[in-house]
């Protein structure tokens, strides 16, 4: 129906749509138009959610940023106001062609809650196509597309992900336009209402991601995130022997075209790509503490100010010392985060190399890479500091490449055995498990099969992509009766070295 991203729900149920309306050509069943008439549901439940959460953007930013800066906020409010009358009018369309569906359909069933006449092939395409309504409505979708965006500011137009759009088939066999495939000939009136609350979920979508981007031209940065980068915070660089090492890992991200200022104890920090360098003194033996401080300016002038957590170093006698924080073993094909110190020497005179592998890193951070081939062998690191104008050797070590361990398949925690229909019914996601393993690494399941057997009956196959059961898998395990089994096999992982194994099969009989 339309270009854009769209949500993981919102495709199964647009994928539900398609099958669907591809079975109509071999019946129009009461399965069917039931199936229809679920997905309608679940659409306007997704209309509910996105339209509750509009309503908390609007508050928020009314009680808050309009309060407080009204200048600035005040023009930014009244286009997110021109955006929901844009949206409010297409709607309005959509739900005038809903009730005339509704009147040529002799109005609702109660006992099915949808239209007494639901399976009549002939009211959407004299509604949309012999009265032209379907035409009308794609140039309104169309023409609505077309205003929202223009609300943007230029920079943001090109980067819209809403799915609002309706487009004639590129290839179609006599020239078929949208409004043909969608509501024309052949077409229950049950699928197509649900294609209209498609678009009015379409359009709630388009005006939400259309107000948020709106709001958020407030409060800008001149900065532009554009080099990421993982760091290790030690909650100290001296550890006595018998305590605990402790250290936050986290994804830190700079603007490399940006020149914060920086600062540490009211001392200016030179600054290259958005990064400043301190380099703490180390004449003498003890522990230092200091604390950094960012100031960045704003889009609007405004200048905020970030501070750093303090950080404590420990200067102390020469000696070297080099620890992994996974022993002695180096894993092929990841990075290995390592912590290298000498007592005696800054952080920033450390310097290291390895045999066998590549290091990078500084001031005693450094991340090790090693090939799939030197697995089983060992890899040797040196380290060496500056020292008054000199290099100095202080030791090597040597550790062991082992390869990342296979994950284990798991679904709904287990790895096979009795469980519930309900369980089986509700759980849906099949997991590549690294137990055990000192890394924080993930594995993710890329395809499997899924085999179902009911009692008495022959077996069915589903081939699912990626770690979710496709539509059908899920179909086939809802209101699995007693003792029926099911198989999942041939289960491939992404590991994050590059390799595809496949796992262990897992086997379960309902209970």
């Amino acid at each position: 129906m339309a270009g854009g991203k769209e949500t993981t729900r919102q495709k199964m149920i647009n994928m539900m749509y398609l099958v669907l309306l591809a079975m109509l050509a071999l019946n129009v069943s009461d399965t069917i138009l039931n199936a229809f008439k679920n997905i309608n549901d679940s659409l306007d439940d997704s209309k509910t959610s996105v339209s509750n959460s509009l309503d908390q953007v609007f508050s928020t930013f009314q009680n808050t940023e309009l309060k407080n800066k009204p200048e600035r906020a005040q023009p930014l409010w009244d286009k997110a106001q021109k955006a929901k009358a844009y949206a409010d009018e297409l709607n309005k369309d959509i739900l005038r062609l809903k009730d005339e569906f509704k009147t040529a359909g002799e109005g609702i069933d109660p006992e099915t809650g949808d239209f007494v006449l639901r399976d009549n092939q002939d009211i959407s395409s004299n509604i949309m196509i012999n009265k032209k309504e379907g035409e009308k409505l794609k140039a309104k979708i169309n023409d609505t597309r077309a205003k929202l965006i223009a609300l943007l500011d230029p920079k943001d137009r090109r980067n819209v992900s809403f799915s609002l759009e309706a487009k004639d088939p590129k290839k179609s066999n006599g020239g078929r336009k949208w409004e043909d495939v969608n509501f024309g000939e052949g077409i229950p009136l049950t699928a197509a209402n649900t294609i209209l609350t498609k678009i009015q979920s379409d359009v709630q979508n388009a005006e939400a991601e259309i107000v948020k981007k709106i709001f958020g031209e407030l409060n800008p940065t001149q900065m532009t995130l554009d080099r990421f980068k993982a760091v290790a915070v030690p909650s100290g660089s001296y550890v006595i022997q018998g305590q605990p090492y402790k250290a936050e890992v986290f994804l830190t991200a700079s603007d490399s075209k940006s020149n914060p200022e920086i600062t540490v104890g009211g001392s200016s920090l030179n600054v290259k790509d958005g990064v400043g360098t301190y380099t703490g003194g180390t004449g003498s033996v003890g522990s230092f503490t200091w604390k950094g401080t960012i100031r960045v300016k704003q889009a609007d002038g405004e200048v905020k100010t970030y501070e750093t957590q303090p950080i404590t170093y420990q200067v102390a006698k020469p000696s070297a010392t080099v620890s992994s924080t996974n022993l002695n073993v180096i894993y092929a094909g990841i990075p290995n985060p390592f912590s290298i110190s000498a007592p005696g020497f800054s952080l920033e005179s450390i310097k290291a190399s390895m045999s066998g592998g590549s290091i990078s890193g500084s001031a005693g951070r450094f991340m090790v890479n090693v090939g799939g081939g030197m697995i089983g062998q060992e890899v040797s690191i040196s380290v060496s500091a500056s020292a008054a104008g000199k290099s100095l050797n202080l030791g090597t070590n040597k550790f062991r490449v082992k390869a990342v361990p296979n994950p284990t398949a798991k679904f709904a925690g287990k790895m096979g055995g009795i469980i519930s229909g309900n369980l089986l019914a509700r759980e849906n996601q099949v997991l590549a498990v690294l137990e055990n393993f000192e890394f924080d690494i993930k594995a993710r399941v890329t395809k499997f099969n899924v085999t179902v057997v009911r009692p008495r009956q022959d077996a069915q196959v589903y081939y699912c992509q990626g770690d979710n059961f496709n539509a059908q898998a899920k179909a086939a395990l809802s209101n699995l009766p007693f003792k029926s089994v099911v198989y999942i096999d041939n289960i491939v992982a992404q590991m994050p070295d590059g390799r595809t194994p496949t796992l262990n099969s897992m086997v379960f009989t309902v209970n």
